[in-house]
C-alpha cells in the first residue's frame, strides 16, 4: 500500500530558521507549502528543493500582519488539493522602540504576527489532524520566554504566551497522536537582527551564545517527532533557561497536565 506523501506548511519560510526547516523538511521527503512576504524568495527556495529533492512546492505570499491571512492561506491549501500534517509557526518580528511611543498599528502588527496568527493557525489545522491521527505542530517561542520581562517590549510576553499555549495543546492533541513543541532558541545566526535593527548590539554577543539555524531545526524537529513539548536547543541555551526559571518545564508541564481545575 502507498503511503500518502505528507504535507508541511512553514510561515516565514523565506529566511533563517523557516527555510532552513523547509530544506530539512523536503529532504525527509515532505510536500510544502511555503509563506512568507518576500515571494521572490519563496520562488527561489521552492525551486532549489523541488530540483534537490523532487518534493511538491507551493509558493504563498502573504503578510501575517493581516487579520485575514490564516483563513487566506487555509483557502490556498484546500484550492490545490492538499492537506496540513506537519505546521511550522516560524514568521515572527519585534519592536524595537519604546511601548509609548510605538503606533499601535506597529504593536498590533506584533500581536497579530506572533499570537493571534500562530493561534489561529493551529485552530485551523488541527481538526483535519485529529481525525487523521497524526499530526506536527512547532511553535516558534524563544530562550526570552523564560527571562525576565524586556523593558518596553511585549516580545518576552508574546513568547511566553507561544511556551504556554503549545504544552497545553500538546497536552489535549497527544491521545490523537498530535504533538505540539514550543521551541525556545537563544541568539540564532538568522536576518531577524538585521530586520529589528538590532544587528550590531548582537553582534557585541559572546560566541559561544550563537547557533546555528540547522542546529535549531534540528533539535525542534527532532522534539516534536519524540512528543517532547519544549525545545531549549543547545547546552548554554538549556543551562540559561534552567537558571531563570526555577521549576523546570518537565515540572511544569506535568503540574499543568494532572492540577487543572478546568479540565473535562
Amino acid at each position: 500500500m502507498t503511503v500518502p506523501t505528507r504535507t508541511a506548511l512553514v510561515t516565514g519560510a523565506s529566511a533563517g530558521i523557516g527555510a532552513t526547516f523547509a530544506r530539512t523538511l523536503a529532504a525527509e521527503g515532505l510536500d510544502l507549502v511555503l509563506v512568507a512576504r518576500r515571494k521572490d524568495r519563496l520562488d527561489e527556495l521552492a525551486q532549489e528543493l523541488t530540483d534537490a529533492h523532487g518534493v511538491r512546492c507551493e509558493v504563498l505570499a502573504a503578510d501575517l500582519s493581516d487579520p485575514g491571512a490564516p483563513r487566506a492561506i487555509m483557502a490556498f491549501v484546500e484550492d490545490r488539493g492538499l492537506v496540513v500534517d506537519v505546521l511550522v509557526n516560524n514568521a515572527g518580528m519585534s519592536g524595537s522602540t519604546a511601548f509609548a511611543e510605538t503606533p499601535w498599528d506597529s504593536l498590533a502588527a506584533e500581536l497579530q504576527v506572533m499570537v493571534t496568527a500562530v493561534t489561529e493557525l493551529t485552530h485551523l489545522v488541527v481538526p483535519g489532524m485529529k481525525q487523521r491521527r497524526w499530526g506536527r505542530i512547532v511553535n516558534l517561542s524563544s530562550l526570552a520566554a523564560f527571562a525576565p520581562p524586556g523593558e518596553s517590549l511585549l516580545y518576552t510576553g508574546i513568547k511566553s504566551y507561544v511556551l504556554d499555549m503549545s504544552q497545553a495543546l500538546d497536552m489535549e492533541l497527544k491521545p490523537f497522536g498530535v504533538h505540539v513543541t514550543a521551541l525556545c532558541p537563544g541568539f540564532t545566526h538568522s536576518e531577524f537582527h538585521q530586520t529589528m535593527g538590532s544587528a550590531e548590539a548582537a553582534s557585541a554577543l559572546p560566541s559561544v551564545l550563537w547557533q546555528e539555524p540547522e542546529a535549531v531545526v534540528r533539535a525542534g524537529w527532532a522534539s516534536v517527532n519524540a512528543g517532547k513539548p519544549v525545545c531549549v536547543p543547545g547546552l548554554v541555551n538549556k543551562v540559561l533557561s534552567h537558571g531563570m526559571r526555577p521549576v523546570p518545564f518537565r515540572l511544569q508541564y506535568v503540574l499543568g497536565r494532572t492540577f487543572n481545575p478546568f479540565k473535562h
